[in-house]
């Protein structure tokens, strides 16, 4: 049964929940970040992820684990309609860095939430540092700080766009100063959507194909990361990072090391508190990601 005081009890809210406003939605997209993890691993340990909102709820809340965008954004915007609030969901298209354009598919589900006539953007599944800890006003050109940086929407007519400007990175590690891992890159293009409302069905095919298609991000890499008060952590592959944010210095700090085959299990335990039933076979092949 899909309950909601599972997934409030799941992201530890246990506050009041009186009406459906603006300091409610922050609260619960703010602690959903901070414990539930954006992953991919059911790829990388012979597991299939489905669009079966109740299996995703039973995945995320039953057995603890995390998901990608199309299982952590689906499931916040059943929390939300459950909850009360005016919200649909959209299809973005991630920006490719390689292309130097947005990707051909919508394979990026975000929601819309409207409160008292003004339009917010909710998404608590992208990770690493351009993950949003709070809702973003659907206002064009306006920059909203957050912990990771700078973020600002913008109406293109036909598109909107979601940038974000971060800090300088300092990489703690020497053997990590020049690895592809980190972002130097300081603005940055996220995605792009339309408002057009999209159901479960756009997404199915999608789906299949992210998980499937040997040219995916998603089947070269095997990715794990949550947010924490102070920035967020991650495991890529093999290699483990804690990214701590210094907006007063205005950088980032960044503490990366490599893992062995045997640490692994280990790791997404103590660090994401995931324990798969299956066994892992991490990747890291050379398409192009950054924290």
């Amino acid at each position: 049964m899909m309950d909601l005081k599972q997934y409030f009890k799941r992201i530890g809210f246990s506050g009041s929940f009186e009406k459906p406003d603006l300091a409610t939605l922050k609260l619960i997209h703010k602690l959903h970040v901070m414990s539930i993890p954006f992953e991919n691993l059911s790829i990388h340990c012979g597991e299939k992820i489905t669009m079966d909102l109740e299996l995703v709820f039973d995945k995320i809340i039953n057995r603890r684990r995390g998901g990608w965008c199309l299982e952590n954004n689906f499931l916040f915007g059943w929390v939300l309609q459950k909850m009360g609030y005016n919200s649909t969901s959209l299809g973005s298209k991630v920006f490719n860095t390689a292309l130097n354009d947005f990707g051909p598919l919508d394979s990026h589900l975000i929601n819309k939430v409207v409160i008292e006539g003004k339009a917010y953007i909710a998404d608590v599944s992208f990770g690493v540092s351009s993950q949003l800890w709070e809702p973003l006003e659907l206002v064009s050109g306006k920059a909203q700080n957050q912990a990771a940086g700078v973020f600002c929407l913008f109406d293109k007519e036909d598109k909107w766009v979601l940038e974000k400007t971060g800090r300088k990175p300092e990489v703690l590690n020497p053997a990590f100063a020049k690895s592809r891992l980190v972002n130097t890159k300081l603005t940055k293009t996220i995605y792009s959507f339309s408002l057009e409302p999209r159901g479960q069905d756009h997404f199915t095919e999608t789906c299949y194909k992210l998980q499937t298609d040997p040219a995916t991000l998603f089947t070269n890499k095997s990715i794990c990361s949550l947010q924490t008060p102070t920035g967020f952590k991650a495991l890529i592959g093999w290699t483990f990072s804690q990214i701590t944010y210094s907006p007063d210095r205005g950088v980032d700090f960044y503490d990366m090391k490599n893992i062995s085959d045997e640490e692994v299990e280990k790791i997404l335990y103590e660090e994401f508190n995931i324990k798969l039933a299956n066994k892992l076979q991490p990747v890291d092949k050379t398409l192009m990601y950054t924290l």
